[in-house]
């Protein structure tokens, strides 16, 4: 019989087991941390911290927060990793970098050949739980970049047996006829592209829907875990969508959806703890309340994560709420939004002190203001530029374009639609200043079947 579980011993642990196995992982990670990383070894001598104190599972209170902040401070003093890693570039086969960040240098995250293993082998959790198998023919819609990406999900349909087809550096139109001509049965993709992809087939006269596609996995974005986002796209493509969740600082996945649960993601809690914490007092809440998502893995090495602000806004409830057998906890709804001010567009990261960071550069600009909408199905952000007094058209549009060549270039080939605005038309601020209009409608708060 075929199981529904890529891991049934792990997936349906018992919780006392399933704790205990995670305080051993973590007694595991720690010690190697102080043994290893530069960074945790200051840590914890400063949070007064030792791995011989983790007894039982709720000391993992001891273990001091790590900070994107932390990791960024740390590779701009120690260029060009910084010192959480247990080794340098010489005993890593893999570089990856996030998507958008704080500043212009994204964060940069090392891998070995076991770190790479680990993160195919999250994917396959995911794949597997969604039904992909052996004789399945996937395409992943992906760019194939610095940005880790589907490259995780990629070696993790590999890894399952399924025909893997990259879809990087084409066209919106040469990845439907490929998805049409390869009889491709699963694709990956982020949400927003997934209806991207289903408009240039209307526009081609292709029926996606009559097409062999029955699977569409989705990451990158929260619109995966929309109920009405989910809807359209599975409606296009006459298949079952499918969310998940992860980050560069894991190089994987740490949630997915499968099958026999929609509307929650169950979190792979053989290799991670994921903990939920009021953002304001660090304290951890209960099922039930949202919160600060705190993430520590076990399953890269040569960059120990250890509860790490994540700054993603989740929702946990118990593994009894679920319809799946699983014995793991999950997000109801996925990933609600951030913390902080980071913007989520088309799957890119923005944060409005990256993109000011950049238009800084310029000093003939005066002000600017950034404005997310949705047009249609899509969000496009725009920037509105002040330009200095007596400054030319011509000069005005050789600026605009390298702005926006800039801008795109730090955020992962993104556009920003560079538009001028009037003299004195946008908002000055004597305090804290606010450029980012977010009017896109807001998620409806979710769910879980």
């Amino acid at each position: 019989m075929d199981s529904p579980f890529w891991n049934p011993k792990t997936e349906t642990l018992p919780r006392e087991q399933l704790r205990a196995l995670q305080l051993t992982k973590l007694q595991r990670a720690t010690a190697w941390a102080a043994a290893r990383s530069p960074f945790y070894q200051r840590s914890f001598a400063a949070a007064g911290f030792a791995p011989e104190q983790l007894r039982t599972f709720s000391d993992i209170e001891r273990i001091p927060f790590l900070t994107r902040e932390d990791w960024m401070a740390s590779q701009s003093a120690h260029p060009p990793f910084g010192e959480l890693p247990v080794t340098g570039a010489a005993g890593a086969v893999r570089l990856h970098t996030t998507s958008g960040t704080s500043g212009r240098t994204p964060l940069r995250a090392l891998d070995s050949r076991k770190d790479w293993a680990w993160s195919a082998e999250m994917w396959c959790y995911a794949l597997w739980g969604a039904g992909v198998r052996s004789h399945d023919v996937g395409y992943v819609a992906f760019g194939y970049g610095s940005f880790i990406g589907f490259w995780g999900l990629h070696n993790g349909l590999e890894k399952i047996g399924a025909l893997t087809i990259p879809g990087g550096a084409q066209s919106t139109t040469t990845r439907v006829k490929q998805i049409i001509d390869f009889d491709v049965t699963v694709v990956a993709s982020t949400p927003t592209y997934a209806l991207r992809m289903a408009q240039e087939a209307e526009a081609l006269g292709i029926d996606l829907a009559a097409s062999k596609v029955h699977t569409v996995i989705l990451s990158g974005e929260p619109a995966g875990s929309i109920p009405e986002t989910k809807a359209l796209i599975e409606a296009a493509w006459g298949a079952k969508a499918y969310d998940t969740a992860g980050m560069t600082e894991v190089s994987t996945i740490f949630m997915f959806e499968p099958a026999d649960q929609p509307g929650g993601c169950h979190i792979i809690e053989d290799h991670f703890i994921e903990q939920v914490i009021d953002p304001a007092t660090g304290t951890e809440v209960g099922y039930g309340e949202q919160g600060e998502r705190i993430c520590t893995s076990f399953g890269r090495g040569t960059i120990p994560l250890l509860r790490y602000r994540t700054a993603d806004l989740v929702v946990k409830v118990p593994h009894t709420t679920s319809a799946s057998a699983r014995t793991w906890d999950l997000y109801a709804g996925g990933i609600l939004g951030r913390v902080d001010d980071m913007k989520l567009v088309r799957g890119t990261n923005v944060y409005p002190r990256a993109v000011e960071g950049i238009v800084r550069t310029y000093p003939h600009v005066e002000e600017f203001q950034l404005k997310i909408v949705r047009e249609g199905i899509r969000d496009e952000i725009y920037l509105r530029i002040e330009p200095a007094a007596g400054l030319s058209d011509d000069q005005w549009q050789a600026m605009a374009h390298r702005i926006g060549l800039d801008l795109a270039d730090a955020h992962e080939g993104l556009r920003f639609i560079v538009e001028r605005a009037p003299q004195n038309e946008l908002p000055r601020f004597e305090l804290k200043a606010k450029r980012l209009v977010d009017l896109r409608p807001p998620a409806p708060t979710p769910v879980l079947a």
